[in-house]
């Protein structure tokens, strides 16, 4: 019989893997690229939307969608903003003191 280890939540994961300076360094520095991915995704799923479906709100294509889904590439804040106006959204950028973000 085969033992299936019990999953943990993300989060107690997360913040464990946060104590290790080297890590939470990396974390922060690619959190900014990962978001860009993770944000368009979050939104399209929320509104039961597929890629092709996207893609034609946006005048994309499905490949174009997917490989910014699953990717990481810097896509053009003008793609970005026809990818968030195809899902009722705007895209926004914002600055924080780095003892903010650390926080």
């Amino acid at each position: 019989m085969t033992r299936t280890r019990a999953s943990r939540p993300f989060q107690g994961y997360h913040q464990e893997q946060m104590s290790d300076p080297e890590f939470a360094t990396a974390y922060r520095t690619y959190e900014p690229e990962f978001q860009v991915a993770r944000e368009p995704i979050r939104l399209r799923l929320q509104l039961g939307l597929s890629q092709e479906e996207l893609a034609q709100r946006a005048g994309a294509g499905r490949p174009n969608i997917s490989r910014r889904e699953r990717a990481p590439i810097n896509p053009s804040l003008r793609f970005l903003g026809r990818v968030a106006a195809a899902l009722g959204a705007q895209v926004g950028v914002r600055f924080r003191p780095l003892e903010a973000a650390d926080g």
